[in-house]
């Protein structure tokens, strides 16, 4: 649907979950002038950013491991932030995305959790769980 239906003509903040190279075009037309990008995957193929520099439009990348990975500072925000959200899901004010279980954890399963990734359709995690002869 055109966003100029529902009467909006951009966005400030566009937060992206899945493929940012499918909707680069998409979020170069909709962001409006300073506005922000966060996502939480890197795009796969060269981007040209010259439309989001004329809109002095703010990209960044959030990744769970950035601090382990280089012993940041901060490390212990990420503690914190994990006892924060178990305390929600403790709460039962976070409930959790899982969709499916596939049991037990072999090949076959493995390639099925990975053809319903890729398809673009999934919501939710899969979970492989079990091992075989086990």
């Amino acid at each position: 649907m055109d966003g100029a239906v529902l009467g909006l003509h951009g966005v400030k903040y566009i937060f992206v979950l899945n493929s940012p190279d499918q909707h680069l075009n998409e979020m170069k037309k909709v962001i409006l002038p300073q506005g922000k990008i966060c996502s939480i995957l890197p795009f796969e193929q060269p981007v040209d950013l010259e439309a989001f520099f004329a809109k002095s439009v703010t990209l960044v990348w959030e990744l769970m491991f950035t601090r382990s990975m280089f012993q940041t500072e901060d490390m212990i925000e990420q503690h914190r932030l994990l006892n924060e959200v178990s305390h929600g899901v403790d709460a039962g004010k976070i409930r959790t995305t899982l969709k499916e279980r596939l049991t037990p954890l072999n090949p076959d399963n493995m390639k099925e959790a990975f053809r319903k990734s890729l398809s673009g359709s999934m919501l939710g995690k899969i979970v492989l769980e079990g091992f075989e002869g086990m």
